[in-house]
């Protein structure tokens, strides 16, 4: 997750940011075209829990940026599953930093979308998942680009602490590394839960991924 912003008046990106966060520094009474009539001290505070509200909602997806995120993330799970490792990593690699139109599936949603839906299946939180199901998942044998990633959020969604945990898991693994091993942990546990219910691989993933 980027690092809060520090008070810069420059023009160009620093602009954008301000733009982008403007209606949520207005929540604490902050007018970015008044900026000069608040301390410093005072509008990094503010700027901190804005940036922090900002990122909370990328790694939320709803609507269509959700759909594109499970979408990714059935077919890099069914890919890793089958063993076309070739599909997974091309499914991956066509997600993007951003979409502010919404018209691909973004790295922060993908993300956040795995961590939730395994925090409610291996916690067995409101799920529809198979009891017991956190017991069954392992990761697929060989060497996976993001396994110790995978590693961490199968624990921590053992506990179901994944998505509270983002900001370590990135800290520690890098987006880069976190988002191959989403795409190995859910892989996981849709061949546990196939397992444990004995249903196809296809129909506990476009049911559960959702």
């Amino acid at each position: 997750m980027p690092r809060p912003p520090r008070l810069e008046r420059q023009h160009g990106l620093a602009d954008d940011l301000l733009r982008e966060l403007a209606p949520l520094l207005a929540e604490d009474g902050i007018d970015v075209s008044r900026l000069d009539d608040v301390d410093v001290p005072t509008l990094q505070a503010a700027l901190d829990r804005a940036v922090e509200r900002r990122n909370m909602a990328l790694f939320t997806p709803v609507g269509r940026a959700r759909e594109l995120a499970a979408a990714t993330m059935r077919v890099a799970a069914e890919g890793i599953i089958s063993g076309d490792t070739v599909l997974a990593a091309a499914v991956l690699d066509q997600v993007t930093p951003e979409s502010p139109d919404d018209s691909s599936a973004t790295v922060a949603g993908c993300i956040g979308l795995a961590l939730g839906l395994l925090d409610e299946w291996l916690c067995e939180r409101e799920s529809v998942a198979p009891a017991g199901l956190a017991m069954s998942v392992r990761l697929p044998p060989g060497h996976w680009t993001g396994e110790r990633a995978a590693a961490d959020v199968l624990a921590l969604a053992r506990k179901g602490r994944a998505f509270r945990a983002l900001r370590t898991l990135i800290v520690n693994q890098g987006s880069h590394q976190l988002l191959p091993g989403c795409a190995l942990a859910v892989a996981a546990a849709i061949q546990a839960w196939a397992d444990v219910t004995q249903a196809p691989i296809r129909e506990v993933a476009g049911a559960a991924v959702q």
